[in-house]
């Protein structure tokens, strides 16, 4: 089956076709780095790390390529208020961000670049623009002339005259339009400038993107990627200054993340119901995270609830628990199964087949992960209910990691084993590891005395915190109950 992506320009899937066969260029737009990621960045990062792990998976020869921000009104606001150079402030926050991505075991893109570190091909884009007649200058600021660029709104669906009829021009507005935007922007007193042919000043948000995109992936991409805020005007203009620039497509596939909204509610400061990432690793597992975020579809709106969270914390349970199961009646070799053995792998390996073909189609996530549970239940009833061997079952528990291996790979998930999981993976520790270990060691050698009385204390002692022991011919081994 080939790989089919919904474009939001044109609003409807269409067969992925790269502009080079096997190769995949992608751009995600990133952060403003003034402040620390909430949720919201959550979901636009995993996303585009799912596509970006199943592209690879696929056979793609694949670039990513994600931006930083890091020159802003609202860096140059933060810095102001804290009186410190805009650069600590976006330095600060980019080490904050690698922080959050590393606790979600997001992959590092292939190029990470900062908009300040491109200013001088910036300088060489806009110039280009107002040579060919797309852009104008106006007291060292430059403005995108959006009427010299007769498709604008092609990607949001907007008609431009009914764009400019909708719009308000301030008394003071130096555009000669409306909807024209700034290329570069006039440097004002305190503010970080750089020199320009213009005078001196710093770019406009949106010719970063376009310019940073094009030195890494050409002047066309397969793939850009962002929130659906982002489609207007952010996108759109960047089709228009680019595609202005270049006389060329300026990305065959545009992919875009529904909203997150919080126990109901839009996500906002005015509410107090912005969750940072990293206050949320502190309570839920990252492979929690993963799955709750990753169990609906990338473009359907998603609402970030505790009840949420805590059903994909029990789902993750039960996948481990599944593992479990698999570990303890071993893999054997991959040799013919016959009965019931051979139907239940016959049903799992479909239940791979599925998983491709869900991803396949507009990398439904949402489906894929049914499947695996689906899968799994499926295991679970065969090594509870089925009276084959046990030779048998290690057979059929052989395939089951077949539609295990792929999940792990493109959702990040099923990473830990199974003990490890339930030894703190599965929630938040009532105690440190070491108190728990400690007490465990303090009971073993309770029980070398036979102080049987001393040894039960412990075991109830963390029974009662929700730690259960299991004496095992390895030693005594520990799980969340």
């Amino acid at each position: 089956m080939s790989l089919k992506v919904y474009n939001t320009l044109g609003r409807k899937k269409v067969e992925f076709s790269p502009l080079k066969e096997g190769r995949v260029g992608m751009y995600v737009c990133g952060v403003t780095v003034y402040d620390y990621c909430h949720i919201g960045h959550a979901r636009s990062a995993l996303v585009f790390d799912m596509i970006y792990r199943y592209l690879k998976a696929r056979g793609f020869d694949t670039t990513y390529v994600r931006n930083f921000t890091d020159i802003d009104d609202k860096i140059i606001n933060r810095a102001n208020q804290e009186g410190l150079d805009f650069r600590e402030v976006s330095e600060k926050f980019i080490q904050a961000f690698y922080e959050d991505m590393e606790a979600l075991k997001v992959e590092q893109p292939s190029v990470e670049p900062k908009a300040t570190e491109h200013i001088r091909e910036m300088i060489e884009v806009v110039r280009g623009l107002v040579d060919r007649g797309h852009a104008y200058v106006v007291n060292g600021d430059v403005y995108f002339d959006v009427m010299s660029f007769p498709e604008y709104g092609k990607l949001s669906g907007r008609d431009l005259e009914e764009m400019r009829a909708g719009a308000r021009i301030e008394v003071d507005e130096k555009k000669r339009n409306p909807l024209d935007f700034a290329l570069w922007k006039a440097s004002k007193p305190g503010e970080p400038a750089w020199e320009s042919p213009w005078g001196p000043g710093r770019p406009g948000w949106h010719i970063e993107c376009s310019v940073m995109s094009m030195k890494y992936l050409g002047e066309t991409l397969d793939i850009h990627g962002g929130g659906l805020d982002l489609i207007f005007p952010h996108h759109e203009n960047e089709i228009a200054q680019s595609e202005a620039y270049t006389g060329k497509p300026f990305c065959l596939h545009w992919v875009h993340n529904g909203f997150v909204s919080v126990e109901g509610e839009k996500m906002s400061k005015s509410l107090g119901n912005v969750l940072l990432i990293r206050d949320m690793v502190k309570e839920y597992h990252p492979e929690v995270l993963r799955l709750f975020l990753l169990s609906t579809h990338y473009r359907s709106p998603i609402d970030f609830s505790r009840r949420g969270l805590e059903e994909a914390r029990e789902a993750m349970n039960r996948l481990y628990r599944t593992l479990e199961v698999v570990e303890e009646v071993g893999l054997s070799e991959d040799e013919p199964l016959s009965g019931e053995g051979r139907e239940v792998a016959a049903r799992l390996r479909e239940k791979r087949e599925a998983f491709f073909a869900a991803m396949d189609d507009d990398f439904n996530s949402a489906l894929a992960l049914a499947k695996v549970f689906e899968g799994a239940r499926e295991l679970n009833r065969f090594m509870k209910e089925s009276g084959e061997s046990q030779e048998e079952k290690a057979r059929v528990a052989r395939v089951f990691t077949e539609l295990a291996e792929p999940v792990r790979r493109v959702f990040g998930i099923l990473e830990l084993s199974p003990q490890d999981w339930f030894k703190g993976g599965s929630r938040e520790l009532p105690m440190p590891v070491e108190e728990i270990e400690k007490l465990i060691q303090e009971r073993q050698e309770a029980r070398k005395r036979r102080d049987w009385s001393r040894a039960d204390a412990i075991r109830e002692e963390l029974k009662a915190k929700g730690i259960v022991l299991e004496d095992t011919p390895k030693g005594t081994i520990w799980r969340l109950a």
